[in-house]
């Protein structure tokens, strides 16, 4: 039986103008996942990633935190682990996008708690087959693609442990497949996942099964509070 580590990417600049990059705490929650993989002597057979600066930048870290995974296989590329479009999503809802308010977002909670509601009313929109976002493929699809990583992951290495990074929307899309949860239930997972938390699952050629959720490990034991972040 082989063992799938699935990994949110660490903190990303959320309310910026480039929001697709790791910060600082992000770039240390990365290294830390790393360190708790070393201290289990966890090495990866293979390791997945979706297109995105902010999932390569994660797998990245995590091998910095990990000296003994200097000779991991080099990432392999699966768009189907790639975040839905919010731009989209919430456009197609209100067909507005708040970018002025993100620019403050990171100052103003008030700004932050409109913007997620309004993301969690579009999301479950769009889950829905209520609306249709620009440049954005139906539900049922995107939660194909990114259980489709999995599927390759135990096919492949049903034996191995496989390291897959990816973003809050596939991770609670593979984990309501995996449980038959309806699309209301991976709307609430993905607004509830932690920035380099941990979803594991037990991998067989035939299915996966999960383990564990949304696990911070590697930060349980860390006295920094800024280090637990969702954006």
């Amino acid at each position: 039986m082989g063992t799938i580590y699935l990994v949110r990417h660490g903190q990303a600049a959320f309310g910026t103008d480039h929001y697709d990059r790791l910060t600082a705490i992000g770039f240390a929650q990365a290294r830390l996942l790393g360190g708790y993989f070393g201290r289990r002597n966890i090495r990866f057979d293979a390791v997945f990633t979706g297109t995105l600066q902010r999932q390569t930048e994660t797998a990245q870290g995590i091998v910095e935190g990990h000296p003994d995974l200097g000779a991991s296989p080099s990432p392999e590329i699966f768009p189907g682990l790639d975040e839905y479009k919010p731009e989209a999503i919430m456009m197609a809802l209100t067909g507005s996008f708040p970018a002025p308010a993100l620019a403050a977002a990171r100052r103003d909670p008030v700004v932050v708690r409109e913007h997620f509601r309004v993301l969690r009313e579009a999301l479950l929109a769009w889950a829905e087959d209520r609306t249709k976002p620009e440049g954005m493929p139906v539900w049922q699809a995107f939660q194909d693609g990114a259980v489709e990583a999995l599927v390759e992951a135990r096919r492949r290495l049903p034996d191995g442990n496989v390291l897959i990074v990816s973003s809050g929307g596939p991770i609670a899309a593979i984990v309501a497949a995996t449980l038959n949860a309806p699309p209301a239930t991976a709307v609430e997972l993905n607004l509830r996942i932690r920035n380099s938390s941990l979803t594991e699952f037990a991998a067989t050629p035939r299915r996966h099964n999960l383990i564990s959720f949304n696990g911070l490990p590697h930060l349980d034991t860390n006295p920094d509070p800024t280090l637990v972040t969702y954006a």
